[in-house]
């Protein structure tokens, strides 16, 4: 038997510098994450305890390192380091639907925020 969870961090907060202009790089700005996984954790949650599933609390670490760490022109670049960042460090997921939000673009107009999601799964 198996049993499919999906697990979501929803709009996990950071301060980078992603961006193609310069003035990015040096002022810096809010990015909004949210990460969906799905993960195979029937045993986990029969035995109750984390052998088997994502403990979420490592995977906002691994998001947080990849958000803060390396600059990137693209939000586009950075979803994918995320997901492929979550399916190196959990064997245990199996999809992984990584959405990032810049709410801050550069561009001349009046929005919330410009989005990118990718979804990724195991080979």
């Amino acid at each position: 038997m198996s049993g499919v969870f999906t697990i979501t961090l929803k709009n996990c907060a950071f301060f980078a510098h992603h961006g193609v202009f310069p003035e990015e790089g040096v002022l810096g700005q809010r990015f909004f994450v949210d990460a969906e996984f799905d993960v195979d954790a029937l045993t986990a949650a029969e035995t109750d305890t984390l052998d088997g599933t994502v403990h979420y609390g490592i995977a906002f670490e691994v998001i947080r390192d990849i958000v803060t760490g390396s600059r990137r022109q693209l939000i586009e670049a950075l979803a994918l380091a995320i997901a492929r960042g979550l399916l190196d460090r959990f064997s245990e997921i199996k999809r992984c639907r990584i959405t990032v939000r810049k709410p801050s673009a550069p561009i001349a107009g009046i929005l919330d925020h410009v989005q990118v999601s990718i979804e990724q799964f195991r080979p």
